[in-house]
């Protein structure tokens, strides 16, 4: 009975099913010597690549500029190609699928090129080697599979043994097998024993070098690399023997080549050092994998401390979403979210409108609108905290960034020798668009809900599936919503959130009741409240129209001729900065919300606040004779989503008949011209997606160009002017046929322009849009026309130098098969035993995946035949492998520099025209720059507003405005860039935080679940402030200081 007391004891302590589920490997077989198989390949190609030492690699370089300038420039192609994935892996694996498909036709470019065979590299030779071993050993380790299975299901062997090996493992054991036989192959060969040293090789030492008697030599040998290359190929990777000494097996190996001095008679009887590698290799394989399977090893074995350290780190991540990929040409959500907007506007605005049905809603009980639009629990306080922000829901990283600033229990600040605490906002206004790209329960879990539960987690007992009845459903004890004292959240609805009709916004913001620990008593998508000290917030919705309808301002206009006092304050929150916008595209909306400003509030709207532009802007009015409608500008939509310009707004100063002064800016006008550089040099790192849509772009614009066939005039040129001479001259002969005699070409030319010239913003007139639009297509189609005959004298260079169209289709096959005899022989008839065994699968296989790497070698026959013969000489399935074949190339080479192209477009556009303020800066997706705004009312009715942000910063900085509150506040940023964190880990003070059941999390001291894993970089230690400003509730400005504070 002891003994079970303890055993029950120690299972729980040991908690075996916990390490079991926690410490077991992502994969169901870890295949450990496969890591250790790629270390030594490596390690390997490094030691004998370092053996020919520089003087003699100079001296093996071929002396032709021509065939280095086309590797200079092929390299270059594929670098750009791949330069966005070097270093990360992106998913959907596009990354994974780019690194292989590089492989791919690079390899396939290389092998046919000259230069490789006199720096002692046969690329062919290596190429086929590789894909026979390849698919050798797939053959073979299927097979081993298939018999370790069928033991498994008779029972011999253990059951944990039952999992299925991962496919994906399989094809890397292979691949890395042949890679070392190939590695060895390039340097040592397969060649036997020299006949007239036979025993030379078992009496040598290869430890000799230690010896003390030689230590002297060793760095003598040592500088002579290939010499020690030459001692490890014939004492560590000779062949194992002859195969008379192992009958059993002689009629299943492969046997070396042959070398001796002079002729050499009969045939080679020593097994092949490539085949002893090779087996080598699979025995370790198997006999791993039997072992592990067997034992179960490899699914119970635990990790150490500091692996299981490691690995607990790895696993306690947020799993946050990355920002939307607005260039994408394959993104689903992004034709979802066009779609969205296409049906939103024809079906719901003039014709369909959510607000019009919650009015009627309202109106079903009598009395029920007042309680569900108007809300007045907070205005007997003493003074109020709350927040503002807009524009979350876009990336992770940033939106929890502002989440976890916002859900702290105050944010400190130092100033001179004290400290400033500004608390937790009782209230956060939020400002429409809530998620994007579309409205949808996907991004609203995700780029909504889940930051916010991470910075401030929901009460314990609330289901996310819960449905919110009769709101509000406050927690248990509370009777009243104004006896609540946790924070409380209201939200609008932006553009984004209208584009399914509301639907969205109404099932998880209506008709819930946390978004995370804030608490949401919001029936309805507007909303009135009222705040201490006579202030009012009015919450307007504007749906698609820009504008409030009837009901709304029905609603808005009783509420200020029955409530609001001539002495009230009232800030006007909406999603669009109607002022900002209406200035760039000269137009005048919102005509329903300017009659309710200007002749029902009359003078008492002291601040608009606004979302939907993603930077920070303050405007106040500039004193003046006549009535002042609104003294403040606010716009701040910084909070998650992608940076906006504001040097494109910087001249703006007309609202209502009144002059506006900026008084704040963020980022400022110098670095927000600056950033837009980023456009040229890094569209495509964050916009890799566009590669599909760009890359067949150019591909139709000189699909009727392929293939050129008379260049002569271009190669035989006699000077490098001359020849660039000829070459644009056929640019231009080209782009003229392109206009006058093409047909797919020109169409699409046609529809590249009329694409182009409806991008361009229509605040501009017809005919600078049709200007900028052509300008536009021209550059892209000279560009395309420059890169197809590039490789188009790549293809005749090669093919003039018998590179290419020697040997037509299937050109690596036969060539392996002619020299597969003589290199390795086969006396016993392995490979024929294979080829009947396999019924023709074997041959056929290598067959076919060596043809996979004549990509060239087609392209270069069908164009020849072209040329020869004319178009009509080709098949329609000829023709289908002949431009496809092109098309695997040309899309490599136009995808950098039609981004390129596209990137220094809207970087002219935007910094030279003030153009396409939302294309160009979606296209950086920048998470950084973010910031909320939190306003004070204190004991006087006076409005404290504070903009905190989180930027990134080059230099050690600090702030100090002239305004007489900021003056000796010091806000210091680390010398190194802060900025939005990417990287997280589990706060360590929550973790550590004692928590009760049925404590709400803003009674915390540690409310957000992550910190930054670097603890500079942590938002709550970069925050700083970058506006400061204060609006007198009794007092009309006289003038406004430059720091945008209001006095006197």
């Amino acid at each position: 009975m002891g003994s079970d007391k303890h055993s029950a004891g120690l299972l729980p302590t040991l908690r075996m099913e916990r390490v079991r589920t926690i410490l077991t490997h992502t994969y169901p077989y870890p295949h450990e010597h496969s890591r250790h198989a790629i270390i030594a390949v490596v390690v390997g190609c490094l030691f004998f690549i370092s053996s020919d030492n520089m003087h003699t690699l100079i001296e093996k370089l071929d002396k032709n500029i021509k065939w280095w300038s086309m590797y200079a420039c092929l390299l270059g192609f594929f670098y750009f190609f791949s330069s966005p994935f070097i270093g990360k892996t992106i998913k959907p694996s596009y990354s994974n699928f780019s690194r292989w498909y590089i492989a791919w036709i690079l390899v396939a470019a290389l092998y046919h090129l000259p230069s490789f065979q006199s720096m002692g590299l046969d690329m062919r030779m290596n190429l086929s080697l590789f894909l026979s071993i390849y698919i050798s050993s797939i053959l073979f380790l299927i097979v081993f599979h298939i018999i370790f299975l069928g033991l498994w299901y008779l029972g011999l062997v253990s059951r944990v043994a039952g999992r299925r090996p991962a496919i994906l493992t399989i094809l890397q054991n292979c691949a890395v097998i042949s890679i070392a036989c190939c590695v060895f192959y390039s340097h040592c060969g397969n060649r036997a024993m020299l006949r007239d040293r036979p025993f030379e090789r078992k009496t040598s030492n290869w430890f000799s070098f230690w010896k003390k008697e030689e230590r002297n030599t060793w760095l003598a040998k040592f500088v002579r690399m290939s010499e020690l290359k030459n001692q490890v190929c014939s004492s560590w990777f000779a062949p194992v023997g002859l195969a008379s000494d192992y009958p059993l097996l002689s009629k299943w190996v492969i046997y070396g080549e042959l070398a001796c001095n002079g002729s050499c008679p009969g045939s080679s009887d020593e097994i092949s050092p490539i085949f002893s590698l090779w087996a080598t290799f699979i025995g370790l394989y198997m006999a791993n994998y039997v072992v592990e399977r067997s034992t179960g090893w490899a699914l119970t074995h635990p990790l150490s401390v500091e692996e299981y350290e490691n690995l607990k780190k790895n696993q306690m991540k947020p799993d946050f979403l990355d920002m939307v990929p607005w260039y994408s040409g394959t993104s689903a959500d992004l034709f979802k979210t066009a779609f969205d907007l296409l049906v939103s506007v024809t079906l719901f605005v003039g014709r369909f409108d959510m607000r019009m049905m919650q009015a009627a809603m309202s109106r079903v009980h009598e009395g029920a609108q007042q309680d569900d639009l108007f809300y007045d629990h907070l205005s007997e306080k003493e003074d109020l905290w709350f927040d503002f922000m807009a524009d979350t829901g876009d990336g992770g990283n940033s939106s929890y960034t502002v989440a976890r600033l916002l859900a702290q229990p105050s944010i400190q600040l130092s100033k001179e020798d004290s400290v400033l605490t500004l608390p937790r906002g009782d209230l956060l206004l939020v400002g429409g668009d809530l998620a994007y790209p579309n409205p949808s329960g996907f991004t609203y879990e995700r780029r909504l809900f889940s930051p916010f539960e991470y910075a401030l987690q929901p009460p314990t007992w609330y289901k996310h599936e819960h449905i919110a009845v009769n709101k509000p459903e406050l927690p248990e004890g509370i009777s009243q919503l104004k006896e609540y004292d946790g924070p409380q959240c209201f939200l609008i609805p932006g553009n984004h959130d209208w584009f399914d009709g509301l639907n969205t916004f109404m099932r998880y913001i209506c008709h819930k009741s946390w978004l995370g620990g804030w608490f949401m008593p919001q029936k309805k998508s507007y909303f009135a409240l009222h705040l201490p000290k006579r202030w009012w917030v009015f919450g307007l919705d504007l749906s698609l129209h820009n504008d409030i309808d009837v009901y709304q301002f029905k609603f808005f206009s009783e509420l200020v001729k029955n409530k609001v006092g001539e002495n009230d304050t009232v800030i006007v929150m909406t999603h669009e900065p109607q002022w900002l916008l209406d200035w760039y595209w000269n137009e005048n909306s919102g005509q329903n919300v300017s009659h309710l400003i200007c002749d029902y509030l009359k003078g008492r709207c002291k601040l608009r606040i606004a979302g939907d532009m993603h930077h920070y802007m303050r405007h106040s009015c500039v004193p003046s004779e006549g009535p002042v409608h609104v003294h403040h500008l606010l716009v701040n939509g910084c909070g998650g989503a992608f940076l906006h310009p504001t040097h494109v707004f910087s001249s703006f100063n007309k609202f209502y008949g009144k002059t506006y002064e900026c008084k704040a800016a963020y980022p400022s006008f110098h670095d927000s011209n600056r950033i837009a550089l980023g456009n040229i040099l890094k569209f495509r790192k964050k916009n890799w997606q566009f590669d599909f849509f760009g890359g067949v772009i150019y591909f139709i614009l000189v699909f009727s160009m392929f293939p050129q066939c008379k260049l002569d005039h271009i190669l035989q040129g006699d000077s490098f002017s001359g020849h660039l001479g000829s070459f644009f001259g056929t640019v231009w002969d080209n782009f003229v046929y392109v206009l006058e005699h093409s047909f797919v070409s020109l169409i699409g030319v046609v529809l590249l322009l009329i694409m182009a010239i409806a991008f361009v913003p229509s605040k501009v007139s017809r005919k600078k849009r049709a200007i900028i639009g052509i300008i536009h297509v021209s550059a892209h189609l000279a560009a395309a026309l420059i890169l197809m005959l590039l490789m188009e004298l790549g293809l005749e260079t090669c093919i003039r130098h018998k590179l290419l169209a020697t040997s037509g289709y299937h050109s690596l096959y036969q060539w392996y098969r002619s020299v597969e005899s003589e290199h390795f022989p086969d006396p016993s008839g392995l490979r024929a035993r294979m080829e009947q065994w396999t019924f023709g699968l074997y041959p056929a296989c290598i067959k076919y995946l060596m043809s996979a790497f004549d990509v060239p070698e087609v392209m270069a026959v069908t164009r020849s035949n072209i040329c020869k013969n004319g178009t009509q000489a080709l098949s329609r399935g000829g023709a289908v492998i002949y431009y496809a074949s092109i098309f695997l190339y040309f899309w490599v080479f136009s995808t950098p520099v039609v981004s390129l192209v596209f990137g220094s477009y809207l970087y002219i556009c935007i910094n030279w025209f003030h153009l396409h303020f939302d294309e160009a800066f979606s296209s950086l997706r920048i998470a950084n720059y973010k910031s909320f705004t939190r306003f004070h009312i204190n004991r006087d009715g006076d409005l404290e507003v504070f903009t905190l942000a989180v930027d990134k910063v080059r230099n050690l900085e600090r702030f100090s405005g002239h305004d007489p509150f900021l003056h000796g506040l010091n806000v210091y940023i680390n010398p190194f860039e802060m900025q939005v964190p990417r990287e997280w880990m589990l706060d360590p003070d929550w973790d550590m935080e004692q928590k009760q059941p049925q404590q709400l999390s803003h009674r915390r001291k540690y409310p957000s679940k992550w910190s930054a894993a670097a603890g500079q970089q942590d938002p709550v230690n970069t925050v700083r402030v970058v506006d400061h400003f204060v609006i007198r509730q009794n007092e009309k400005p006289d003038f406004v200081s430059s720091n945008g504070s209001v006095g006197r």
